[in-house]
């Protein structure tokens, strides 16, 4: 294909493409989760000119999305965007593969891993000795980081969400392969389930609350897809309480709008619970409380 010059504007135009327009033109599905859209039978969201792939943890512009699922060059997912129609026949998207599942491997011994956890991030030292008993929460050989498992309803492994250990890394990414729907969680015997945004988070909260916690059920998201909630809702009847605990932030507020919305849709019981600081790790770093505080519910207007 020869070489297009494109002018700035061209390629601002195709950059900031609505993604979800383009995929229905050439009819593709969508679904609606609201303020976003999820691209039907794949692990992707759409909003406006973004896209965003909760297997591989990467997103990106509208030029991106079609190079990455189009098999397209740059010049190719340009003029697709820009509705130049010079292909002769349809490009069809590229099918997504997820590559197998393995867990990350095994260190030694776990020392790195609990200096991290209880000197610097705080988390109880009875909490995390439940979860690293039952080889929720272990150390990898390789780099160190902390991996948070998550099973399925026989146990067997089906998501691995990895986090260093250095003191002043923010490196985080969930193992190829993982599937969302068996993010790291508790299943407990109430009809309560506390849901966060990161591994974190969820042992940050249970180490603030502790009284009966085994009671209760927690799930975390490992971002802000709601997969794994609602695969925990679907496959554990009894739960019907959910408590949103994401962030206190811009991103959190709108994930837990967005989530209130969807799980309101299915008949769930939805109360929101912020924590004090930015996330559950800064409160429980912050504070001493023990009392577990009332949620909020909250009102759709």
């Amino acid at each position: 294909m020869p070489y297009i010059p494109f002018t700035d504007l061209q390629l601002q135009q195709a950059k900031h493409s609505d993604l979800a327009a383009f995929l229905e033109s050439r009819g593709e599905k969508l679904k609606r989760s609201g303020s976003e859209q999820e691209w039907t039978g794949r692990h992707v969201t759409i909003r406006g000119h973004q896209f965003f792939d909760h297997y591989e943890g990467q997103g990106g512009t509208a030029i991106d999305f079609v190079k990455k699922y189009f098999d397209a060059s740059f010049q190719e997912a340009v003029q697709m965007l820009l509705g130049q129609n010079i292909i002769a026949a349809p490009i069809e998207p590229r099918q997504c593969i997820r590559p197998e599942f393995k867990l990350p491997e095994r260190n030694e011994n776990m020392r790195r891993m609990y200096a991290y956890l209880l000197k610097q991030r705080h988390i109880d030292r009875a909490v995390l000795d439940h979860f690293a008993h039952k080889r929720l929460i272990y150390e990898s050989a390789d780099y160190h980081n902390v991996v948070f498992v998550g099973t399925d309803s026989e146990g067997n492994p089906r998501h691995a969400h990895k986090r260093s250990t250095a003191s002043q890394s923010g490196w985080r990414q969930n193992q190829a392969g993982s599937e969302a729907a068996f993010a790291f969680h508790y299943i407990g015997s109430s009809n309560r389930v506390y849901v966060f945004e990161a591994p974190i988070d969820m042992l940050s909260f249970i180490s603030l609350y502790q009284k009966d916690w085994q009671q209760h059920s927690y799930v975390a998201l490992c971002g802000v897809s709601s997969e794994s909630i609602m695969h925990q809702l679907a496959t554990n009847e009894n739960l019907r309480d959910v408590v949103l605990c994401l962030d206190n932030d811009d991103a959190g507020h709108t994930a837990t709008e967005r989530l209130t919305k969807a799980l309101n849709d299915k008949g769930y019981d939805i109360s929101t619970l912020f924590p004090d600081e930015k996330d559950w790790n800064d409160t429980l770093i912050n504070t001493n409380r023990m009392e577990v505080p009332q949620p909020c519910h909250h009102m759709l207007s």
